[in-house]
């Protein structure tokens, strides 16, 4: 595996069962569209070092549905794993941004549930989008990373799926109203068909002007 987006100094970092964030944030400047999962998965369940990583999430498959029109897109033929180069080249260009609403956690159980997570630690949100100059889109896939937003930013109420909320007193560099989006999750365990799911997201990333409809 690629290990270019691991954070070296949190690796085998613990303490009392506490995981540290294994990846650094993924900061494109340009980027209009910030994903923000709950936590990545434990690395025996990686086939690359970079968000999304679980091959059966379908994820990276979206993605190349909705941009290439092929689901397979960002596989590499013959693995089990994803071209993490190319996708990196790719979310690069588009300017879409990705890291997680917590930094650190502890797993109750030894899986990858969302609500198996206790939050030890949550991202200072605010710090990523001083980065991300003309990130208007907030984008969670799953209830535990869009609790997370909710609690940090004192939302009012959280989004249903494939809508969007206002995110008070956040704008962007360019004078626009940051929002929270709401997507179903990529997980296969998630009761919705892929075409369905990549039509909340085609939805979402043609808001944020990255593909014209």
């Amino acid at each position: 595996m690629n290990n270019s987006w691991l954070n070296t100094e949190n690796i085998g970092r613990s303490a009392e069962g506490v995981e540290y964030h294994p990846l650094v944030p993924f900061l494109p400047e340009n980027a209009r569209v910030l994903f923000l999962g709950s936590f990545p998965p434990q690395q025996k369940r990686w086939c690359m070092s970079f968000y999304y990583p679980n091959f059966i999430n379908d994820h990276w498959r979206i993605e190349g549905e909705i941009f290439f029109g092929d689901r397979n897109h960002f596989v590499l033929s013959g693995a089990k794993t994803f071209r993490l180069e190319a996708i990196v080249a790719f979310c690069q260009d588009k300017g879409i941004a990705f890291f997680d609403t917590a930094t650190a956690v502890r797993r109750l159980k030894d899986n990858a549930a969302d609500e198996f997570l206790e939050v030890v630690e949550a991202t200072d949100i605010r710090k990523l989008l001083q980065r991300l100059p003309h990130c208007e889109t907030i984008v969670t896939t799953g209830q535990k990373a869009t609790d997370t937003i909710r609690d940090y930013f004192n939302l009012p109420e959280s989004p249903k799926v494939g809508t969007s909320v206002p995110i008070p007193n956040i704008i962007n560099h360019d004078g626009r109203q940051v929002r929270l989006h709401r997507l179903p999750s990529s997980s296969r365990a998630y009761p919705l068909a892929f075409d369905k799911k990549a039509a909340f997201y085609r939805a979402m990333f043609a808001e944020a002007g990255l593909i014209v409809t």
